[in-house]
């Protein structure tokens, strides 16, 4: 047996083991598009029968593209009572004059603006809710970010399920929406829209039930028995954790049928890299074998692979072929079904590899830049979900 037949043997085998991990993802891939638009029923939900007051918490950060109309989606909600809570930690932070500009155009909402510089523990985030929460004066608490552009039944939807028996927190998948239709903006929303909404759904109809920081409803109560917002100051994935958390004590969390947009705003393809690497790096703290597990869900990667080790065989052109037809069809149906702004079609096999980058960086530091601060998603990945604690109604 020589050298030479042993390396065309592994490189046969890898060839095949590539090929058939690229049909599971094309497989995977149809899957989500068929959750995607299964997800949305055809009618309008039932409303919840009451409705009680909620205090919705918007911590900002500067004045990122398009914040007016993401700040402005939620002084236009179609809801009896509401108040919104908006919160800074610098006097300068220019975000502050576009809220204060909403609040003249519109005086009618109860609107208040907390700027306080306190800092607790690292998470920054966290920190700036903490300092807003005592003006929230509500029962029912929403924690919205600050990119969020949302329909105006968006509060009546999410009250609807958080009001449903066994439930303790309510989330929402959310879309990509790029500031422009420059490359870089398209590419980030296509990963929201196309891998990260659709990917979430499936999951969601395999049974996980997982907590997405973009949307988080749940009452003081439940809050409360799961430490506050101090209990979750050290960790980056403080929405992951929440979610953890809340699931501990034996109630449910939900997805409200109404799907908010997400600002896409970074200028060049670094800013973006290294956004998703903070979002990779955190997936992979909190659960490391789903995260390399989800490699699979490109496809256009694995056919590449497979292209390559083959020796450029035909039949492997052909499997590169029809993943990248599958990618750049299934987008656009996802970006169809979820109503997300539409982006380049010949963007979507671009898409994979950049993904697929970005998941092979993460293996190689915990830390993570975000607004201005380094973090490490070492306390993520300790992190184990506490016992279940008494709790009032959530």
């Amino acid at each position: 047996m020589t050298l030479a037949w042993c390396l065309l043997c592994l490189c046969r085998v890898a060839a095949w083991g590539t090929a058939a991990i690229a049909v599971a993802g094309i497989v995977q891939v149809v899957l989500g598009t068929a959750a995607s638009r299964a997800f949305l029923p055809r009618g309008k939900p039932a409303a919840a029968a009451s409705l009680p007051k909620i205090s919705v918490m918007k911590p900002l950060h500067g004045a990122e593209p398009m914040l007016a109309g993401a700040l402005e989606s939620f002084f236009r909600q179609d809801y009896p009572g509401f108040q919104l809570v908006f919160g800074v930690q610098r006097a300068n932070d220019p975000a502050i004059a576009v809220v204060e500009a909403l609040c003249r155009a519109y005086p009618a909402i109860d609107a208040i603006l907390v700027v306080n510089p306190r800092p607790h523990g690292t998470n920054r985030k966290i920190a700036n809710l903490i300092n807003m929460f005592p003006a929230a004066r509500h029962d029912i608490l929403l924690v919205s970010d600050s990119d969020m552009h949302v329909a105006p039944d968006y509060l009546r939807q999410v009250m609807a399920v958080l009001e449903q028996p066994g439930v303790g927190l309510v989330t929402t998948i959310y879309t990509g929406l790029p500031a422009s239709r420059a490359l870089t903006r398209q590419l980030g929303a296509a990963y929201i829209t196309q891998i990260f909404a659709s990917g979430a759904l499936l999951a969601r109809f395999l049974g996980r039930q997982d907590c997405l920081g973009a949307t988080m409803a749940l009452s003081r109560a439940t809050l409360a028995s799961i430490g506050g917002f101090a209990g979750l100051s050290p960790f980056v994935a403080d929405d992951g954790v929440l979610g953890r958390r809340v699931r501990a004590l034996g109630l449910q969390i939900r997805l409200a049928p109404t799907i908010p947009a997400t600002t896409v705003s970074e200028a060049g393809l670094g800013a973006l890299f290294r956004h998703e690497l903070r979002w990779a790096r955190t997936i992979r703290a909190m659960a490391p074998v789903g995260f390399v597990l989800s490699s699979i869900q490109y496809p256009v990667f694995w056919s590449v692979l497979a292209l390559a080790v083959s020796g450029f065989q035909l039949w492997a052109w052909a499997l590169l072929a029809g993943a990248c037809l599958v990618r750049a069809l299934s987008g656009r149906l996802i970006e169809t079904a979820l109503g997300a702004a539409p982006t380049t079609l010949a963007l979507a096999p671009l898409r994979d590899l950049l993904s697929i980058t970005v998941m092979a960086a993460a293996f190689f530091d915990d830390e993570v830049a975000w607004r201005g601060q380094v973090l490490s998603t070492a306390p993520d990945r300790a992190f184990r979900a506490p016992p279940v604690l008494a709790h009032g109604k959530g």
